[in-house]
């Protein structure tokens, strides 16, 4: 980190410092706290740090200005109506996914209680991990929105994956001062939770338990073939054209976004990240929508999301 660098990040901390409160929650609820309601703008999905109706200058949004590019949108950090990432079966995807990334997953723990075959995790889980695992910069899109364009031309390659060209100066008077901040399980200068971790900067928010890494052994598993005669197991209900299967809690034969679901993507019905978790929340946004905690699709209250599938 270069002494510009270091500058920056001890008046982030000085700063932060001055608004936290003893839990790291700064004090000005409506301008600068993901209130996680209405919708997704509110949530911490909305990578411009900015809530609708704050100020242009609001203390989250421009603490957070030199290591992120502020695109000014919320959809454009995942979504582009065009030029999408046709490499991957997402809507619109906008986000680059590293190709090869390797993964540790759950079976090679060896745990005896695996009854099921493991595969990569797919592409309902690689889209979260597009930001999780800490490979590549949250700011690290293919289409910039407005006459930002996108050209394989432009592309250059790093260990960030690939990165457009001028992806470090679309920022207006940024240049190449600015830093792409990964969510990965380092603490070193070019991750988040160089701030944003026990051992970063004490007022602001811990992200440790977000950045998931490469390693997914300590986490539910991805990837794995969903009994269908495991009489621990509740049976879905409800399957798609393609072969996916979900619990269809109100009958109506569609995978709406508050009931668990399985891709299946070439495997059988597979568990995956967005099985249980919905990236925009929950409910539809609307005045007065609580979305659930952690973004999950069923409240985990009394185990409610655990005992969807499982039976204990």
């Amino acid at each position: 980190m270069n002494t510009n660098q270091w500058m920056r990040r001890a008046a982030l901390a000085t700063l932060i410092a001055g608004m936290g409160t003893a839990h790291g929650q700064v004090t000005n609820r409506t301008d600068t706290e993901f209130l996680n309601r209405d919708s997704i703008a509110f949530t911490r999905h909305n990578l411009t740090q900015r809530q609708p109706g704050a100020a242009p200058n609001s203390p989250n949004g421009s603490l957070m200005d030199p290591f992120r590019n502020n695109y000014g949108e919320v959809c454009v950090y995942c979504h582009t109506p065009h030029g999408a990432n046709a490499s991957v079966q997402l809507p619109l995807w906008n986000r680059t996914i590293k190709a090869g990334t390797t993964y540790q997953t759950y079976d090679q723990l060896g745990t005896s209680t695996i009854t099921q075959s493991i595969s990569r995790p797919g592409v309902n889980s690689l889209s979260c991990l597009s930001c999780h695992d800490g490979t590549t910069a949250v700011d690290s899109i293919i289409n910039m929105p407005g006459s930002g364009g996108y050209s394989a031309a432009m592309q250059t390659t790093n260990d960030d994956g690939v990165i457009n060209a001028f992806l470090a100066t679309w920022g207006p008077g940024v240049g190449d001062t600015f830093e792409h901040m990964k969510l990965n399980e380092s603490t070193g200068s070019g991750s988040c939770l160089s701030c944003h971790s026990p051992d970063g900067i004490a007022a602001a928010q811990n992200f440790t338990v977000f950045a998931i890494g490469t390693d997914l052994r300590n986490d539910h598993p991805v990837g794995i073939t969903f009994p269908t005669t495991n009489p621990d197991f509740n049976v879905t209900n409800g399957t798609t054209p393609r072969g996916d299967a979900f619990f269809d809690l109100d009958g109506d034969n569609r995978m709406d976004k508050n009931e668990v679901r399985l891709y299946d993507t070439g495997d059988g019905p597979e568990v995956e990240c967005a099985s249980c978790h919905d990236p925009h929340g929950v409910a539809s946004g609307g005045a007065g929508t609580n979305f659930n905690p952690t973004f999950l699709r069923v409240s985990n209250v009394g185990s409610g999301l655990c005992m969807t599938c499982h039976v204990k």
